[in-house]
C-alpha cells in the first residue's frame, strides 16, 4: 500500500498541476484591473456585513473560475475581500466546510 503524502508534498503536486499564477491569468493585465477594483472597491465586503471597517486587499471570484477566462474577467464575479477572510473563510466555503452563522452563533 502507497505511503499517505504530507500535506506540504499534496500541497506541491496541486501547484504543479494547476500551472503558474501567470499561466492561471495573473499577469500584468490582471494587476491593473485588480488596482482599479481595489481602488473603486475599497472594502472589505465579509466585514461590512459584520459590521467592520477592513481594507480589501485581494480580489476574490465569487464563482471559481477554474481557467474560464470569460468568467475570471467578469467583474460582476469579482468581490473585494480582505486577506484573512479569502484565505480562511472564502476557503473553507468554497471545499464545503463553512456554515453561515446566525447573531446567536448557531449555524443556519
Amino acid at each position: 500500500m502507497p505511503k499517505p503524502l504530507d500535506k506540504r508534498e499534496r500541497n506541491r503536486e496541486y501547484d504543479q498541476r494547476r500551472g503558474s499564477a501567470r499561466e492561471r491569468g495573473y499577469n500584468a493585465r490582471w494587476q491593473k484591473a485588480r488596482a482599479t477594483y481595489l481602488q473603486r472597491n475599497p472594502l472589505c465586503v465579509m466585514c461590512q456585513k459584520e459590521g467592520r471597517v477592513t481594507p480589501a486587499t485581494v480580489i476574490d471570484h465569487r464563482i471559481p473560475h477554474k481557467g474560464d477566462q470569460q468568467l475570471f474577467w467578469d467583474t460582476g464575479n469579482w468581490q473585494a475581500l480582505c486577506k484573512p477572510h479569502h484565505d480562511r473563510d472564502k476557503q473553507r466555503e468554497e471545499r464545503g466546510r463553512f456554515q453561515t452563522v446566525g447573531e446567536d452563533g448557531w449555524p443556519i
